[in-house]
């Protein structure tokens, strides 16, 4: 059966097996692994997986790749399929002990998944997702530099990266018109109070031609008794914002 990628979905269906050795690579798979596999599409990745790991627990959205899937996963009793919008369910539940998170992100949600699994898992200790460049590239952004913004914060206060390594377009069905990347980081912790901590960086972000203060506010943070520094929330380096949270806690 001919499948039709849908671009509303964001879908690029891997479909080139020699990438998958490098994300087997930068994922450091064990057999004792339990993955989380998010946009699974044609199961190219999701049977990778399952010949290496424990447990795969694969999340689509898209009803309509049902029978194809199933076909291209019997046999495979360590694999658990779900349908529905991993922006909306309780990943930890969908996914019960997950250890990793490894997958071929959707291009419209991959920022916010990432974002909301970093808390949102706390048992997940590394991830090995692919996604556009442009998006890899925010994830380690340093400060003060276009591509720094609160994603780049979020991610690095929780991990530290491990791997990258670009990808060419013609590994993808249909061929995207950006390039991709697979970008490996580890856990290295979770910030006391990330939801304050979470909401104060994505605030100072929300105007980023504004100064700090006047982009807190804006947010609804009061900031009356606080010393705020007089800059750009893209001048705060991850440490800054952790000492900011606790500041305005």
């Amino acid at each position: 059966m001919s499948l039709r990628a849908k671009k509303e979905l964001g879908q690029h269906f891997l479909v080139d097996e020699n990438i998958l050795g490098v994300i087997g690579r930068l994922a450091e798979l064990g057999e004792r692994d339990v993955v989380l596999e998010i946009g699974p599409g044609l199961g190219v990745l999701t049977t990778f997986l399952a010949d290496r790991v424990e447990q795969v627990y694969a999340v689509e959205l898209d009803m309509s790749l049902g029978p194809q899937l199933v076909e291209r996963i019997a046999g495979r009793p360590n694999v658990e399929l779900r349908f529905g919008d991993a922006l909306r369910l309780d990943l930890g539940e969908s996914a019960p002990g997950a250890t990793k998170l490894v997958a071929n992100l959707p291009y419209n949600v991959a920022t916010p998944l990432v974002v909301e699994s970093l808390d949102g898992l706390p048992d997940v200790g590394l991830w090995c997702v692919m996604v556009q460049r442009e998006v890899a590239d925010r994830f380690f952004a340093s400060p003060s530099t276009k591509a720094y913004g609160a994603v780049s914060v979020l991610i690095q206060l929780v991990a530290k990266r491990t791997g990258f390594h670009p990808v060419s377009r013609n590994v993808f069905r249909p061929r995207p018109n950006v390039e991709s990347a697979i970008v490996a980081f580890r856990r290295t912790g979770l910030p006391e109070d990330f939801a304050h901590v979470k909401r104060i960086v994505e605030a100072a972000f929300a105007h980023r031609r504004k100064k700090l203060a006047n982009s807190l506010e804006l947010s609804g943070i009061e900031t009356t008794h606080a010393r705020v520094p007089d800059v750009r929330a893209e001048e705060l380096t991850p440490a800054d914002f952790l000492a900011l949270a606790r500041v305005l806690g």
